[in-house]
């Protein structure tokens, strides 16, 4: 989330927030203990803080005791839930002190992003004026999380235009698109995540759904400066995101989700829930969905089919920092583009072999893979009776890895789940499924989310692997890890690492014995690492080395055998988030660098359990950090 301002203003508002952020680093802002507090007022603000003093880098730093730093950690996320109140309902921690945030949305207006990126600046500048070298590990671990979460978000805050994810993986040029905005987030939100128990929280669903259109207002402000100031998305996404809206918009004038969603949950609760919901919907949700679809209308006279940030004004810059978000390293685009190639080449020498053994022998990899999904035996039937041979496939699979999972882990969490069909309206711009855990609490399951507009996205050679990724061991196994860190660690992920953990997920999998009785299943999972290995060369082809859309489709196809169906909303997103899914198979890469790292340095005494277990219990951390975890582990 990020303000853009127009052109007129946008040298000074920059040049202004660049100064702000010029001493950031790898590892944020270099500050002497004199500069923190007198910019800060250190000496009021933490009355905690110990009278010894250190020296570190050339700054003098200041001591803290473990009880202090933990109620500092914990009170970096109350500062950050009062930002994202959001954050507080998914996370079933917006109770007691905090059941105010109920009732609230998160500020995504100019105003909002500048008081996010505030508030980033300050506590960052808290955290690097003491001396944590004392600090037991897993301590010290959350504060460096911290320090990189916020330096890369305030690096991203910096920029001219975007929309900055803290401590997540969706950072964006554009504040609104197929996949990203509010009118997409919020009515998911408030169907899934916001439970209403009794009157109190119907209130609460009125009162947000009251500031939904403000919130709408507040976006449709920065599209605007970002318009003004010269950035316009592709056309293609454009209208992707039109429709949907358009959709929304139509759904808002009759009452919609929004209003059912009210009334399903309320129909024991005695008031007039759902007229009172269908006022604000027809009234002022729909007429602020009319506002942004006015804003894209007249961007989509000026738009072009330029895919990539190169077209963009201070797209270079953009590009390379959203490569450094997405991966936690500071690979160039040009070595991300090469370990793409480079991987593609070992994956599809083993692919080739299996290929060869179930009869397609003739043509390349890509398009053998291509054949093999026009086999009917692997396809699902159309329409809902599909749908649900989809969800039984899924159901399956759980139930052999979950059976699977003492060979692999010491341990064993039991994750709080479910398969859940994404909502209509979402899926013609969304991946094809994705996942996460749940709240705190287990009162919201985590959430397996498949896409079925259409059964052909899926197959019965991939969908397997699609759900270790997703579900478990992948995105909801890991998630459910996070609990009993400090709450800031429940709020902060890396991409690298949760796309990465997700990939050595389906790699567990495999090598539990998943497909020991089914090549051609084996095939899929081969093919979805080659996938991410692909990601690396097209988002790189896209955002630096000037490909087009179709180029970019057509690489998939050609090379991989992708589904083009699948594959042409693959390239949108990745047109709309760039960067990002090139954090999947650097973070996989690297998980399995140390796990040679520590099968060399251990020799028999090397366990695998153990391995995981230090890879998932070191939590969500960026890729310089889980190297050091892992140091930890070895020593």
């Amino acid at each position: 989330m990020r303000f853009v301002t127009p052109k007129s203003m946008m040298r000074d508002a920059t040049s202004t927030r660049r100064e702000a952020v010029a001493a950031l680093g790898p590892s944020g802002p270099t500050l002497t203990r004199r500069e923190a507090l007198a910019a800060l007022g250190l000496a009021a603000a933490l009355p905690w803080v110990g009278g010894c003093e250190s020296e570190q880098g050339g700054a003098v730093l200041m001591t803290i005791a473990e009880d202090d730093a933990l109620r500092l950690l914990d009170e970096l996320a109350e500062h950050l839930l009062v930002l994202m109140p959001e954050s507080a309902t998914s996370l079933g921690i917006d109770t007691g002190a905090r059941s105010a945030l109920r009732s609230r949305l998160g500020d995504r207006s100019p105003a909002g992003q500048t008081r996010i990126a505030d508030t980033l600046r300050t506590d960052l500048a808290r955290v690097e004026a003491l001396d944590v070298s004392g600090l037991p590990y897993a301590t010290r671990t959350s504060f460096e999380v911290v320090r990189s979460a916020y330096a890369t978000a305030l690096a991203g805050y910096a920029l001219p235009y975007g929309d900055v994810a803290v401590g997540g993986w969706r950072n964006s040029p554009y504040v609104v698109i197929q996949n990203l905005g509010a009118y997409l987030d919020v009515p998911r939100f408030l169907d899934s995540d916001h439970r209403i128990a009794g009157a109190e929280d119907a209130e609460a669903y009125l009162a947000r759904l009251e500031a939904f259109p403000e919130v709408l207002d507040g976006e449709l402000a920065r599209m605007q400066a970002a318009h003004a100031a010269g950035l316009v998305p592709p056309a293609f996404l454009i209208d992707r995101a039109l429709d949907q809206l358009r959709l929304t918009a139509e759904r808002a004038r009759g009452g919609g989700p929004l209003v059912t969603s009210l009334e399903r949950r309320t129909g024991t609760i005695p008031g007039t829930w759902g007229q009172r919901a269908l006022t604000i919907v027809q009234r002022d949700v729909a007429a602020a969905l009319e506002r942004q679809i006015a804003e894209f209308e007249a961007q989509r006279s000026q738009s072009t089919d330029e895919a990539g940030m190169w077209a963009r004004p201070d797209g270079d810059a953009y590009y390379a920092w959203a490569l450094r978000a997405a991966t936690s390293t500071s690979l160039t685009p040009d070595e991300v583009h090469k370990m793409g190639l480079s991987e593609l080449e070992g994956l599809h020498a083993q692919m080739d072999e299996i290929l060869k053994s179930v009869g397609y022998a003739q043509g390349t990899v890509g398009e053998r893979m291509q054949a093999l999904a026009e086999d009917p035996r692997y396809q699902f039937a159309d329409g809902d009776a599909g749908r649900a041979e989809i969800m039984a496939f899924i159901e399956n699979r759980l139930a052999w890895i979950r059976a699977q999972l003492p060979r692999a882990f010491g341990t064993l969490v039991s994750p709080n789940m479910e398969v859940r069909r994404l909502p209509p309206e979402e899926e013609p711009g969304a991946p094809g499924a994705y996942g996460g855990a749940g709240s705190i609490d287990g009162t919201i399951p985590g959430r397996f989310w498949i896409n079925l507009r259409d059964t052909s996205l899926h197959s019965r050679y991939s969908l397997a692997d699609l759900t270790f990724h997703e579900s478990i061991p992948g995105h909801i196994w890991q998630g459910e890890f996070t609990r009993g860190t400090p709450l800031i660690r429940q709020m902060l992920a890396f991409n690298a690492y949760s796309e990465g953990w997700a990939l050595y997920a389906e790699q567990l999998a495999d090598e539990l014995g998943a497909y020991d009785q089914d090549p051609v299943g084996r095939l899929g999972y081969l093919q979805s690492i080659s996938f991410r290995s692909c990601r690396l060369v097209v988002d790189t082809g896209l955002h630096a080395k000037r490909w087009t859309r179709d180029e970019a489709v057509r690489y998939f196809v050609e090379v991989n055998g992708s589904n083009p169906l699948e594959v042409a909303s693959e390239v949108d997103r990745y047109c709309s988030w760039p960067g990002q899914a090139c954090g999947y198979e650097v973070g996989h890469r690297e998980i399995n660098r140390h796990r040679e790292r520590a099968r060399s340095a251990l020799g028999p005494r090397f366990d695998l359990k153990a391995f995981n277990d230090a890879v998932v219990r070191g939590g969500n951390v960026p890729l310089d950090v889980l190297a050091k975890n892992i140091d930890e582990y070895l020593s």
